[in-house]
């Protein structure tokens, strides 16, 4: 079963890469942003749309207030600076969360209903947690490919550079 620590540093994680990478985005002109670069997601903005959609609809059904999300292949925000703000505050909600998880909340089912298919599934709920933080990797994958092709270096991803990390060097 998940260990309440590894979400919160699956949390700290989380929040640091979307910072390094909308420093990144904030650089590149709208355009070249929501150009279509045939990624699942479309764009740059499409794939940064998805991954706040993802974690909104999680929070909201781990939470049980659930966000009011459009459809899946909708845009939650066409402006990047409103983006980019309900970004932050959405991985500031996800940090508050994580501090909150005990092992027994982890280890029970959590009933959802997909907004890919329309059906309900019951899973346990340490379940569903890994698959917010490995959605949240994949997409973010994605987005460094996108980026990276245009010539911008997303610097190093991998976890063990996470800057709490740094300090017991």
């Amino acid at each position: 079963m998940l260990d309440p620590n590894y979400c919160q540093v699956m949390a700290e994680y989380n929040q640091w890469m979307n910072h390094k990478l909308y420093t990144i985005c904030a650089a590149i002109p709208d355009a070249d942003r929501k150009r279509d670069r045939g990624a699942f997601f479309q764009s740059i903005h499409g794939t940064l749309n998805h991954l706040l959609y993802g974690d909104r609809a999680w929070l909201g059904r781990f939470t049980h207030q659930p966000d009011a999300v459009p459809q899946l292949d909708r845009l939650l925000y066409e402006d990047f600076e409103e983006l980019q703000q309900a970004r932050q505050s959405t991985d500031q909600a996800i940090l508050t969360w994580a501090r909150t998880l005990t092992p027994e909340w982890l280890g029970q089912p959590l009933e959802y209903t997909s907004n890919v298919d329309q059906r309900t599934r019951t899973l346990p709920t340490w379940v569903l947690v890994t698959h917010l933080f490995n959605h949240q990797t994949h997409h973010r994958g994605q987005l460094t490919t996108l980026l990276s092709q245009m010539g911008y270096n997303p610097g190093i991803t991998d976890l063990p550079w996470l800057p709490r990390f740094q300090s017991e060097i």
